[in-house]
């Protein structure tokens, strides 16, 4: 898993009913944009997390690739 400050970080219910968890990734604290990850949730809380494999990241839209030349 790799990510960058303004990445999302969506963690998917386990069960049925539960919704998924969405934070977003204000700073990296593993080499290589590995985890640990500090995110912030949508009620503001911040906190480190290591995600399992219940969790993707979803890249932000700042990071798109330039055009061609």
């Amino acid at each position: 898993m790799e990510a960058r400050t303004g990445d999302r970080l969506v963690t998917h219910g386990r069960t049925v009913g539960q919704h998924d968890k969405v934070a977003e990734i204000v700073e990296v604290l593993g080499a290589g944009g590995t985890p640990p990850y500090r995110v912030r949730s949508d009620d503001g809380h911040e906190h480190l997390i290591s995600p399992g494999p219940d969790s993707v990241v979803e890249h932000s839209g700042a990071r798109k690739r330039p055009p061609a030349a």
